[in-house]
C-alpha cells in the first residue's frame, strides 16, 4: 500500500462497500484521511447510487434491526441498536444509507448502520402536553435536501384534545430539523393545509409508514373517510421548508383504499381497488400533473390471503423485476414485469414479521457521528432546564 499511488487507491476504495472502508481506515494515515474526506464520501455515495452496488434490505421492527444483502439474501447481519429502550425504538425512514430512529417525539437520532455512527438530534419540546398526544398521532419524515446539501427530519404531531389558542379544531404542530444547522424550526401552515388537518383528518392520519421522499419533497397520503370525500396527498418541500398539497389523477380521489410509495426515485400510488390485484400508478415527471400513469398491476399471489399492504421497493439491475413488500418482510417477492409472476425471496433465519427498507451502503455520518463531549454537555444542561434530565443514554458513543 505504501508504494501504491493514492489516485489508484481512491479508485479502488470507491468500489468497496462502506463496511469494508471503515476497516480500511486503519491501514495508514493517508487512507484514514481519504476515507473521512467529505468529497470522497460524496463520490462514494454517488457511485453506489449510479451502479446499484452493495445495496441492502433493512429489516426492522421495534427494538430490532437486521440488514440483508440484496443480491445474497443468505447474508444477514444483526445491527446493534444505539437507541434501544425497552424494545420501543422504531425506524422512520432511510435515505442515502442513513436511517432515522426514535423512541419518542423528543428522542430521535440519525444512524448509519454501515459505519455504526450516530447523530442524536437536540431535544425539541412539544407544543402540546404529553397527555394530549399518542404515539400513533406523531408522524415523521427523513430526507436529503439536494438543493441545500442537508439532511432534514420532519416531525408532525396532532393533539387529540380539541381546542387551543383559537379554540377550534385539533391543533397541529410541524417542525423540521436541519443537520447542517443542528437545530429545529417551526413550520407555519397556510390556510389550505390548516383546513385539511384541523377540520377533517383527525383519526384519519394514522396510516402505513412515514414520509415518502421523491424529488426533494416528503409525502404523506391522507385517505378519504367518513368526514371527507376525497383522498389527498400532502408534500413538504425540503428546500423551502413549506407544506402543500400535491395534485394527482381525479380517478383516484375516491378510491377506498390507497397508499403511497416511491419507485426508482418517482412517487407512486398503490390502489387496492379489488381483492384480486393492486394497481401501481407512477408520477414520471414530478412537476407535470399529467405524467401520472398506471404502470403495472400486481395480481394477488396464491400464498397470500389478502393485500393488506403492498409496496414496491426497487427494480432489479436489469429492470425486468421489481422487489415488493407484501404485508410484511415475510412476504418479500420479486415481481416479473413481463410475465407478472411472483417469486418469494427467501431470507435466512427470518421467521418473524418485519417491515423492509432499501438501504444504501454509504459513509454519510462517517466522520461526524456522535456530537462532541462539549456539545453533549451543552445539550444535557439545556435538557435539565426543560425538565428532560438525562435523555442521553449512557455509553451511546460508538467506536470503530
Amino acid at each position: 500500500m505504501a508504494n501504491c499511488p493514492m489516485d489508484i487507491i481512491n479508485e479502488l476504495f470507491l468500489r468497496l462497500p462502506a463496511t469494508s472502508l471503515v476497516r480500511c481506515r486503519v491501514l495508514s494515515k493517508p487512507c484514514f484521511s481519504l476515507i473521512d474526506d467529505p468529497d470522497f464520501i460524496t463520490s462514494h455515495l454517488n457511485r453506489t447510487l449510479e451502479t446499484g452496488d452493495h445495496l441492502m434490505i433493512l429489516l426492522r421492527r421495534p427494538g430490532l434491526l437486521r440488514t440483508v444483502e440484496l443480491e445474497a439474501p443468505d447474508n444477514v447481519t444483526e445491527i446493534d441498536h444505539p437507541l434501544q429502550t425497552g424494545g420501543l425504538t422504531e425506524v422512520f425512514g432511510s435515505c442515502n444509507g442513513v436511517i432515522g430512529l426514535y423512541n419518542s417525539p423528543t428522542d430521535l437520532a440519525l444512524f448509519n448502520p454501515s459505519t455504526r455512527k450516530m447523530h442524536r438530534l437536540p431535544y425539541e419540546p412539544l407544543g402540546f402536553s404529553e397527555r394530549s398526544i399518542t404515539r400513533e398521532f406523531v408522524f415523521y419524515g427523513l430526507g436529503y435536501d439536494s438543493v441545500n446539501d442537508d439532511y432534514k427530519v420532519v416531525r408532525m404531531l396532532q393533539s387529540k384534545i380539541k381546542g387551543g389558542k383559537d379554540n377550534y379544531g385539533y391543533p397541529v404542530e410541524i417542525k423540521v430539523f436541519s443537520l447542517k444547522r443542528n437545530s429545529w424550526r417551526r413550520i407555519y401552515l397556510d390556510f389550505e393545509v390548516q383546513i385539511l388537518f384541523i377540520y377533517f383528518y383527525y383519526h384519519l392520519l394514522p396510516r402505513r409508514g412515514n414520509g415518502v421522499l421523491a424529488c426533494n419533497h416528503l409525502h404523506w397520503i391522507l385517505p378519504r373517510g367518513r368526514e371527507i370525500a376525497f383522498n389527498t396527498v400532502i408534500r413538504f418541500d425540503l428546500a423551502f421548508e413549506e407544506l402543500g398539497v400535491l395534485d394527482f389523477p381525479q380517478d383516484l380521489y375516491i378510491e377506498d383504499n390507497i397508499d403511497i410509495g416511491v419507485l426508482d426515485g418517482s412517487l407512486c400510488l398503490m390502489c387496492y381497488g379489488e381483492l384480486s390485484h393492486v394497481d401501481i400508478w407512477v408520477r414520471k415527471e414530478y412537476e407535470v400533473v399529467r405524467s401520472w400513469s398506471k404502470v403495472f398491476r400486481v395480481p394477488i399471489p396464491e400464498s397470500v390471503e389478502s393485500f393488506d399492504f403492498l409496496r414496491p421497493l426497487i427494480y432489479s439491475k436489469d429492470r425486468s423485476k421489481i422487489l415488493l413488500e407484501i404485508n410484511n418482510a415475510n412476504n418479500l417477492m420479486w415481481f416479473d414485469v413481463e410475465s407478472q409472476g411472483l417469486t418469494v425471496v427467501g431470507i435466512k433465519d427470518c421467521d418473524d414479521s418485519f417491515n423492509a427498507e432499501i438501504l444504501v451502503s454509504s459513509l454519510v455520518l462517517g466522520c461526524k457521528g456522535d456530537p462532541t463531549k462539549v456539545q453533549r454537555l451543552k445539550d444535557t444542561t439545556m435538557n435539565k432546564s426543560n425538565k428532560r434530565d438525562g435523555f442521553l443514554s449512557k455509553g451511546f458513543k460508538l467506536k470503530l
